[in-house]
């Protein structure tokens, strides 16, 4: 049987037909990549903005928030394990074409203005990215906002087909270490060139999101780094700095200490104007 390789990511798994990649949610059918995930909506809720988390786009708005199933990456503290890690027999889910999903979101629109889009989020929602365009596109003649949430794991190409489309994303930026994003399955150097893709958008307004997790990526000289390098790539990037709670694979560890992400965040301050904390 013939393999097939996937083009979505960097891990660039090739497949033989009926089997699924390292993402859980694309395979191979009949000999063509498919995303098998499009359309399988595993969660679904109304969110403020401020979730996302986006702390300088539309300050008191909601979105509709959606995930699948499956991702790219294997980070041992995910929060959303149990959708992320699993394919579509681990996990209930209901079919919502991306016709369904805009009327749905705007119906709720209408009946609240402060509603405005919808947020692909809670998995990595690109390694079905084609959903994210079919709908991001009829959102947008709708006149509603599309927000990206994502670990920005995926080549070229995908980034460029739906940045035209994000009005808001957050990316999470893990590290600047490669050893760290070769331990998760990922890639620093994709990662980065898409956080610049996306901050190069003119329609797109970018926040980043580092969790800090202790032992992995906790110290000053850490969060300088990525802090100095966002601010290289544009100096209005927003930048988040996140508390870690144990989790999945990592509940030995404890929470990251409050003092540490308050001091994490002044270190950012050296580079960047805008630096939140978040889960304090």
């Amino acid at each position: 049987m013939r393999r097939v390789r996937c083009d979505v990511c960097p891990r660039g798994c090739a497949l033989v037909p009926g089997t699924v990649g390292a993402c859980k949610a694309r395979g191979n059918r009949d000999g063509v990549i498919v995303p098998l995930g499009y359309g399988h909506v595993t969660s679904i809720a109304v969110d403020p903005v401020e979730k996302k988390p986006l702390a300088r786009w539309k300050p008191g708005s909601t979105v509709l928030s959606l995930g699948g199933y499956g991702c790219n990456l294997r980070c041992p503290w995910c929060q959303n394990h149990r959708i992320s890690q699993v394919g579509s027999d681990g996990v209930a889910w209901r079919e919502l074409s991306p016709e369904e999903l805009v009327a749905l979101a705007q119906e709720l629109h209408e009946k609240d203005a402060r509603m405005v889009g919808i947020a692909y989020t809670y998995n990595e929602p690109l390694v079905c990215w084609e959903y994210v365009r079919d709908a991001g596109d009829l959102a947008h003649e709708r006149g509603l906002a599309n927000v990206l949430v994502s670990a920005g794991c995926v080549n070229g190409h995908v980034v460029r087909e739906v940045a035209p489309l994000i009005d808001a994303a957050n990316v999470d930026l893990k590290s600047l270490r490669e050893e760290t994003y070769d331990a998760l399955g990922g890639d620093l150097h994709t990662v980065q060139d898409t956080i610049e893709a996306l901050a190069a958008e003119p329609g797109c307004h970018l926040e980043v999101t580092t969790l800090v997790v202790p032992g992995v990526n906790d110290t000053s000289a850490e969060i300088r780094g990525l802090a100095a390098w966002l601010a290289s790539v544009d100096p209005g990037i927003v930048y988040h700095v996140s508390r870690f709670f144990p989790n999945w694979r990592m509940r030995d560890r404890m929470p990251t200490p409050v003092s540490t992400v308050y001091g994490l965040a002044e270190v950012a301050r050296e580079h960047l104007a805008y630096v939140y904390t978040g889960n304090c």
